[in-house]
């Protein structure tokens, strides 16, 4: 039987885009996950999680990822579409280019089953989906899948500090905060690689546009 699973990364960055990713293996193969020490990625410091990058490709059957800029983020958030849509749409896509007989899932919405119906609308194959909270700590084919998101994300973050220290990318991160206040500062507007929709960016314009009239 072949089993996947798919998670993502950046769902809550004020910069850089939310990576979806899944990961399929043979069922008779999920032990040999463990083995390696395959995890959530949150458990895993960087480094450790480049390195499982081989042991997860040298196992799988595929892997798959989407990059969701923050253009069609924004896009999905004016047009009431929302993230938790948006991000159904595009775990089917991985699903439907893994075609496994199971998916497990880790959910975004507060009902995980509502989430997993959400997915299964644009579902084209025929693939049992299993939605859970948490799933990333209780499948390690999504924690699999956890860590290629997770490392993908964090290189495309590294590319973006071509322009300055832009930090995580996340609202709590003081170095992503001084990076948007000074591009705003001497541009008048945010990077296109920023989340327009988000409240910290709209914050940021608001301080910025207040200033001047002052």
């Amino acid at each position: 039987m072949l089993v996947a699973g798919v998670d993502e990364a950046g769902r809550g960055p004020v910069i850089g885009p939310m990576i979806v990713s899944g990961v399929l293996v043979e069922e008779s193969s999920i032990d040999v996950l463990t083995q390696i020490g395959v995890t959530d990625s949150k458990r895993l410091t960087p480094p450790q999680r480049v390195k499982m990058l081989k042991w997860i490709f040298a196992v799988a059957k595929n892997v798959v990822f989407l990059e969701v800029p923050p253009s069609e983020i924004d896009e999905a958030i004016c047009s009431g579409m929302g993230l938790n849509e948006l991000e159904a749409r595009k775990m089917a896509e991985v699903v439907d280019k893994l075609q496994p007989d199971v998916a497990y899932l880790d959910a975004v919405d507060p009902h995980p089953g509502k989430f997993g119906e959400r997915v299964k609308r644009y579902l084209a194959c025929n693939a049992r989906l299993i939605a859970e909270h948490n799933a990333d700590e209780k499948y390690v084919v999504v924690g699999a899948a956890s860590i290629i998101a997770k490392v993908i994300r964090d290189l495309k973050i590294d590319e973006l500090k071509v322009y300055g220290e832009v930090g995580s990318g996340y609202p709590q991160d003081p170095r992503t905060i001084t990076f948007l206040r000074c591009w705003v500062r001497e541009k008048g507007c945010l990077p296109s690689f920023a989340r327009q929709t988000w409240k910290t960016s709209k914050r940021i314009l608001d301080e910025f546009f207040q200033k001047k009239l002052v």
